[in-house]
């Protein structure tokens, strides 16, 4: 599942790694409380528009640009998820056996057969 959250906060933080600066600058320009723009960054904490409109001027970076950037970054995710939601997954083939049925055998306690073939061949179900 794609969380809009986590997206917008890998933009916020690539937008800040980008202009050199730390948590504790953008956080102090845009009076939100560093822990509080960690986790928005980490998409932990849902960012209100308010919220954003802040972090953005504290970055310098225009509100339409941000959501420029996670709305690309959103549709990769979902070409990314529907690729994998369409690529066949390889299933195993398991050669069909004919059924053997073993009623009794000479000389063998009455309950008690060893079939010798690969594990990954045979099931065998106790009637």
């Amino acid at each position: 599942m794609i969380l809009l959250r986590r997206l917008l906060g890998d933009v916020l933080r690539r937008q800040r790694q980008r202009q050199g600066r730390t948590l504790r600058e953008v956080s102090s320009s845009a009076r939100v409380s560093l822990g509080y723009l960690s986790e928005v960054e980490r998409g932990q904490k849902e960012a209100s528009s308010e919220l954003l409109s802040a972090i953005c001027d504290a970055l310098d970076v225009r509100m339409s640009e941000l959501m420029r950037e996670v709305s690309d970054e959103l549709s990769l995710a979902e070409l990314a998820e529907s690729a994998a939601a369409t690529d066949p997954v390889p299933v195993p083939v398991r050669p069909m056996l004919n059924s053997v049925s073993v009623s009794s055998v000479a000389g063998v306690p009455s309950g008690r057969v060893t079939i010798k073939a690969p594990a990954e061949a045979v099931d065998v179900v106790a009637a």
